[in-house]
């Protein structure tokens, strides 16, 4: 703990009667390209802001299935353990965080709820961490980047503002903060940590999410693209310009079907590049 106390921000260690109880809500997150499950980025950055809070490790909690094995990638950070709230997946996740947190809070166990800013799939609204901290009664902290000093039952932390500005705030314990991505980015995850690590299965009272019961789901499509507007040259030249296909479009992301099939794409769309005769 010593070690860890020393690693801590000097306004940090000197304002800290008792080690500070952070918790930080994880979820699974999803690669943009393969849809392959990992850790979620802006989750891991508001762990990683939370290893720096308390020589005490942080708290990880997530609303689930503790058989994903993505959970690992978490423990792979530094953390010991993660404790896995078991619910359906179609289970609404806010009333059993609320009823977990609330119970920690009363034992004074808990002092600062952090979270990504929203989550890589699923619903991804990002209005998780305001439903949890208008069910606990908490002030809710939208993107915060870092946290300066705490005293007096107060923290200060800074806010990202657009174009890298940043706001000054000062917040009451205990309260709820999601983390933007303009916070410290994540440590990389080592391998024998994550395997170590346990994974505590918890039971939890959760109810079905209704509303999205009766979402219907698909894929987004792409936005068009504004023409380029050709300015100067004749008429003929203007209208080449704007007529003219983009360059790095017309290509295809696949996600589903086997290796071969994959395979065989790729080489179809080298043989029509001309790449390969």
């Amino acid at each position: 703990m010593k070690e860890r106390l020393d690693m801590l921000p000097e306004s940090l260690t000197k304002a800290l009667a008792q080690p500070l109880k952070v918790a930080a809500l994880v979820s699974i997150g999803q690669h943009p390209l393969s849809r392959r499950e990992r850790r979620a980025d802006q989750d891991a950055r508001a762990v990683e802001l939370a290893l720096s809070l308390s020589p005490e490790l942080p708290r990880l909690i997530h609303v689930g299935s503790a058989r994903n094995e993505s959970l690992r990638a978490y423990l792979g950070m530094g953390l010991n353990d993660v404790t896995v709230l078991n619910a359906d997946p179609e289970a609404d996740a806010v009333p059993a965080l609320a009823g977990y947190l609330r119970d920690q809070a009363l034992d004074h166990q808990l002092d600062i709820v952090l979270t990504g800013v929203r989550a890589e799939c699923g619903e991804g609204s990002g209005l998780l961490p305001y439903a949890v901290a208008a069910q606990l009664g908490w002030p809710m902290v939208p993107r915060i980047v870092s946290v300066v000093s705490i005293a007096d039952g107060h923290a200060d932390v800074w806010q990202a503002l657009p174009r890298g500005q940043r706001r000054a705030l000062r917040i009451p314990l205990p309260f709820v903060a999601s983390v933007d991505p303009a916070a410290e980015p994540a440590r990389q995850s080592a391998f024998g940590p994550a395997q170590r690590g346990n994974i505590d299965s918890q039971p939890c009272a959760a109810v079905p999410d209704q509303a999205r019961a009766n979402w219907q789901q698909h894929p987004a499509k792409p936005r068009p693209k504004r023409l380029a507007v050709a300015k100067g040259g004749t008429a003929a030249e203007r209208m080449k310009a704007a007529t003219a296909k983009p360059q790095g479009q017309g290509g295809q992301v696949i996600t589903e079907g086997t290796d071969r099939e994959k395979a065989e794409a790729i080489l179809a769309r080298l043989l029509a590049e001309g790449v390969v005769r």
